[in-house]
């Protein structure tokens, strides 16, 4: 019995419809004489459409619907009726979500935004009826022709988070902790490992509506690289993320050594990926407000070179630096300047901008706007309007032309 509750990976059988056949009628209707050749086209079939939504997180609902199958494009019928064509079959999947041939290995798509359609399965043509071939000397043509055959194919989809920045770090380092405080999503915390069981998106927000996405995945062990446990499998989640976080227990829970965690973490993540290893990342000393992890702190820069953000997630602490004895510290200090950092190293693109296909015209080339008209060539800098035509809508009997 399947039980699981997040996938992101799964192979589904797509078939799209199988076009109309097209009809040999001829009118026969009572006091009309030579009523001639009246068949008509079959439906075009069903496309198999895939769809980038944020409203699903998984691709759960193709683990346990795998076969999507389009409907079959109607014959036609005589009296010139056209044959309706065959509805499309249009399948939400996660932003993030890597489409491949799974006979060939080739990327059919990579759909990473809201609202990205994909025909990865086009259906047949709708035959012709044999109204298409009278002429002056063919005027009782019988001749007609099938409908286009369906398109069948097996594909592999593989979902990778979309996210700014990923968070990494060994179990119980307090990832999800740290992204309870800075966002609205509401991951698992516990006082043991492996709270965290599939990837966690939540959106750290500013004062200016700026927002940065950002993940928290399974913690990582040493090996993970090379397949020990399920590293593979969360180490994937990361390659979208244009900056990394490395979460450091600077505590030492169950006697661990941090900078040794900060060494493995760093050599995980440079043979998973050398380009995944260069993005611009972040070093944080979480659980500051323990002991334990007071005297770890200057040992941690002596053994590695780094200055960590030094923070913790206790929301009780209202000043870290006066809590912890920190006044001395020449790194960040405080969720604040974690917020700020981030930002710098992952800048997050305006809301207002984000329906623009090119960026907006600079401002100091706006024209006046103080008289008593506003110019039509000042609305390209009002980037908050969608000011795209909008698309023509197509006539109902379009769908049969070939």
């Amino acid at each position: 019995m399947k039980t699981r509750t997040f996938i992101d990976q799964v192979e589904v059988e797509v078939r799209s419809g199988k076009g109309g056949d097209g009809s040999s009628s001829f009118r026969r209707e009572a006091l009309v004489a030579f009523g001639g050749p009246d068949g008509g086209d079959g439906g075009r079939g069903g496309d198999v459409v895939l769809r980038g939504s944020t409203h699903v997180n998984s691709l759960i609902s193709l683990y346990f619907d795998p076969h999507l199958f389009a409907e079959n494009g109607i014959q036609g019928s005589g009296g010139c009726c056209f044959g309706r064509r065959g509805k499309d079959l249009v399948v939400d999947v996660p932003c993030g979500t890597l489409v491949t041939d799974a006979t060939t290995g080739l990327v059919v798509a990579d759909i990473t935004s809201p609202g990205q359609r994909v025909i990865v399965a086009k259906g047949g043509a709708g035959g012709f009826g044999n109204v298409h071939f009278k002429s002056s000397v063919n005027q009782a043509p019988t001749e007609h022709t099938p409908g286009g055959a369906s398109e069948e194919r097996r594909l592999r989809l593989e979902l990778k988070t979309i996210a700014d920045a990923g968070l990494l770090g060994f179990p119980n380092a307090g990832k999800s902790s740290l992204l309870a405080r800075l966002s609205s999503a509401a991951p698992k915390v516990a006082a043991y490992p492996f709270t965290t069981l599939n990837p966690i998106v939540g959106t750290v927000e500013y004062e200016d509506y700026a927002q940065i996405r950002m993940a928290d995945v399974p913690g990582i062990i040493e090996g993970a690289s090379r397949g020990v446990g399920l590293g593979l499998a969360f180490l994937k989640h990361l390659e979208r993320s244009r900056a990394l976080v490395y979460v450091i227990d600077m505590a030492g829970t169950d006697n661990r050594r941090p900078w040794d965690d900060y060494a493995v973490l760093s050599k995980e993540i440079a043979a998973y990926s050398e380009e995944l290893a260069s993005r611009p990342s972040i070093v944080v000393a979480n659980k500051m407000d323990r002991a334990a992890a007071r005297r770890n702190l200057a040992r941690f820069v002596r053994e590695t070179g780094v200055t960590p953000i030094a923070l913790s997630c206790e929301p009780s602490l209202k000043d870290l630096r006066e809590y912890a004895d920190l006044k001395d510290y020449d790194g960040l200090v405080g969720l604040d300047a974690f917020k700020a950092e981030l930002r710098r190293i992952a800048p997050p693109k305006p809301r207002a901008h984000l329906h623009l296909e090119e960026a907006p015209p600079p401002l100091s080339e706006m024209p006046d706007t103080t008289g008593e008209e506003i110019p039509a060539e000042a609305l390209r800098f009002a980037t908050f309007l969608k000011l795209d035509a909008p698309k023509k809508k197509s006539h109902p009997s379009r769908g049969n032309i070939h």
